[in-house]
């Protein structure tokens, strides 16, 4: 299997594509766009995995948004575990296409490490805050319908990084300047 999608490949910051708003997505979708949120996803999935991750060039990740590979459309695609317990994990994965956020918490929550991109190979230092609880609006893929969903935390967090990809924000762009590591009134989540 060849792969499309690699560290060679992934589009990076400075690239104007990053900072771009992408366009909305045609429905249904071409076998084109289709394509595309497949490769997506499969890479995200294999990304996990260290023997592929090491023969393909793959840069482990939980989600990749469309302009990161050279696509200014929006759609991304996200694989999260969310742990249950020690033996078990949740798979919770999304192949959107033209996401809205439609409601959002007061409360903010941020990474205890702060965030990294596939996109940004310098260092950004600082907690990212972003809302706790999102409600979104788009069309999965996967499921082929149009569908709302309620994120918390964690989850909240990736999808929030990836729609800003959309709309040509990168996750230091939100990083407080003068005070990165400040929690303020953020719930930090380990």
């Amino acid at each position: 299997m060849k792969y499309e999608i690699n560290m060679d490949t992934i589009v990076l910051d400075p690239n104007p594509v990053l900072r771009a708003k992408a366009e909305t997505v045609k429905l249904p979708l071409s076998n084109e766009d289709k394509n595309t949120l497949l490769k997506m996803l499969q890479y995200v999935r294999d990304s996990k995995d260290e023997e592929l991750a090491e023969k393909y060039k793959l840069q482990p990740a939980v989600g990749i948004a469309a302009p990161q590979i050279g696509v200014s459309k929006q759609m991304f695609a996200v694989s999260v575990e969310i742990d249950i317990d020690d033996d078990y994990y949740d798979l919770k994965e999304y192949a959107l296409v033209n996401p809205r956020i439609i409601a959002h918490s007061e409360k903010q929550v941020a990474l205890k490490t702060g965030e990294g991109c596939l996109s940004i190979r310098d260092v950004h230092e600082g907690l990212v805050p972003r809302y706790q609880r999102i409600r979104v609006k788009a069309y999965d893929m996967i499921q082929d319908k149009e569908i709302t969903l309620q994120f918390t935390n964690y989850l909240a967090i990736v999808i929030q990084h990836e729609i800003d990809h959309l709309n040509g924000i990168l996750f230091y762009d939100t990083i407080d300047k003068n005070t990165p590591w400040d929690p303020k009134d953020m719930k930090i989540i380990e």
